[in-house]
């Protein structure tokens, strides 16, 4: 019976987070309307969590479109199909690793940073202090924070793939010795733009919202003191990969399989 109990404490703890996760989504939503007339707060916050974020998001993008021209060359020359090395990176990065690894080190970067700032100002009453002014915190420090994210997610998306192909193409035609031309034309001829290019934008765009939902909510709802700052902060980064490779996968399906 005591195993029982607490399995059922611990899910009704798990469905009132989720239904208080919920309301606070509603209410952020229903807040971001004033950002129309401030839109200073909302360009602050695209600079630090997007452009900040930039760097990190370039350099891993470099770096996975490298290794991606190297193993699909490997596997490629073995068939006499190296010709087809540039669909290969700009297939696996448009469609898989371009919008997942892009959130995944959003979160790493900037849904932590989030989370610890929004913490922090619950651990100092500044969130109290503003209701006190009669300063709504969602509309002054929520809602910009939410938007940036779902705003930059797309576009640091959109550069992890770009940087990588040119990783791939340094690797394969540089290195590797892959025909430039075969690498470009084999790439335009397979890459459709909605099928691929649009599914993939779509992946960064909800991935962009889980993200950023979940990283202002962690931070909102954490406990006010320096441990539950930290554990909060660990919780953004854990819930949002799970979330991410979930969603990835149901994604995945809808439009390119037949669930």
């Amino acid at each position: 019976m005591g195993s029982l109990q607490r399995l059922g404490r611990w899910t009704l703890g798990v469905l009132e987070r989720l239904g208080r996760g919920h309301l606070f989504l509603l209410r952020t939503l229903l807040a971001m309307g004033t950002l129309v007339r401030r839109p200073g707060l909302l360009l602050r916050e695209i600079y630090s969590v997007g452009v900040l974020s930039l760097l990190i998001v370039a350099v891993s993008g470099l770096f996975v479109g490298m290794v991606l021209g190297y193993q699909g060359y490997i596997t490629l020359v073995d068939f006499g199909a190296a010709e087809a090395l540039g669909t290969v990176v700009a297939l696996s990065l448009v469609r898989e690793l371009g919008p997942v690894v892009t959130a995944l080190l959003f979160a790493g970067r900037a849904g932590s940073a989030l989370t610890a700032e929004i913490g922090l100002m619950k651990t100092t009453e500044q969130l109290s202090s503003m209701e006190m002014m009669a300063v709504d915190p969602y509309k002054r420090v929520i809602a910009p924070r939410f938007l940036a994210g779902v705003i930059s997610m797309p576009l640091l998306a959109a550069i992890f793939s770009a940087v990588g192909v040119a990783g791939g193409y340094f690797i394969g035609v540089g290195v590797l010795g892959v025909d430039s031309g075969a690498y470009w034309s084999q790439m335009q001829a397979s890459v459709d733009f909605h099928e691929d290019i649009m599914n993939g934008v779509i992946k960064s765009m909800v991935f962009g919202v889980v993200a950023a939902w979940i990283a202002v909510f962690e931070g909102y709802d954490a406990t006010p003191t320096s441990e539950g700052v930290s554990r909060a902060t660990t919780r953004t980064v854990v819930h949002t990969a799970l979330a991410i490779l979930a969603l990835d996968f149901i994604l995945t399906g809808l439009m390119f399989g037949d669930i």
